[in-house]
């Protein structure tokens, strides 16, 4: 068994998830039943976390190649659900993700590289049309041709135009949490 930490995504996402230390520049196929995607705020100063149902990523990783390491995932904003009907409706409208017009949260990776807890992810996320900088840390265990990985991404939600005038009791902040399971391609 490979252990080994990483710091990555998206908000990173699901689809393809390549990973493995015996093959260079390995794929890997998202288990999506296994997997998941959530973001988590504050509002009133209570936990709200909204989880997304669909989600796919183009994923190469082999811990000894990390120069070939590249992840592009994809959220589906529309997918997005929290079980509180006011909190719901803000998610879905045009101040919050606003599905009608931006139908996903994308996140690509320019390097994936090595650190002292795990890995990073780092490159670019876009949410509502705007494109920032991330640097997505995990962790990552790959043991007979299966991978588990662990992410959180902090972003700002209005560095991609999340949030209006009625938004004042949300934090500025959301945790975007990633838990991947992905088998070797």
């Amino acid at each position: 068994m490979i252990r080994s930490s990483i710091a990555a995504i998206a908000f990173a996402l699901t689809g393809t998830f390549p990973l493995s230390a015996q093959v260079a520049a390995q794929d890997w196929v998202i288990d999506t039943a296994a997997s998941e995607v959530t973001a988590e705020t504050r509002v009133f100063g209570q936990a709200v976390t909204a989880s997304f149902a669909e989600f796919s990523a183009e994923i190469t990783f082999d811990p000894e190649d990390l120069e070939n390491a590249s992840i592009s995932a994809r959220v589906t904003s529309e997918t997005g659900t929290i079980p509180n009907r006011e909190y719901q409706s803000a998610l879905v409208s045009r101040d919050g993700l606003y599905p009608a017009e931006y139908s996903e949260a994308i996140f690509v990776s320019d390097e994936i590289v090595a650190t002292d807890e795990g890995y990073e992810a780092r490159g670019t996320l876009t949410i509502k049309g705007e494109s920032r900088d991330a640097v997505l840390p995990f962790t990552v265990e790959i043991s007979d041709g299966r991978a588990v990985a662990q992410g959180t991404l902090e972003i700002l939600r209005a560095d991609f135009g999340v949030g209006g005038s009625s938004w004042a009791e949300v934090a500025p902040n959301v945790t975007v949490r990633l838990h991947i399971e992905a088998d070797a391609g």
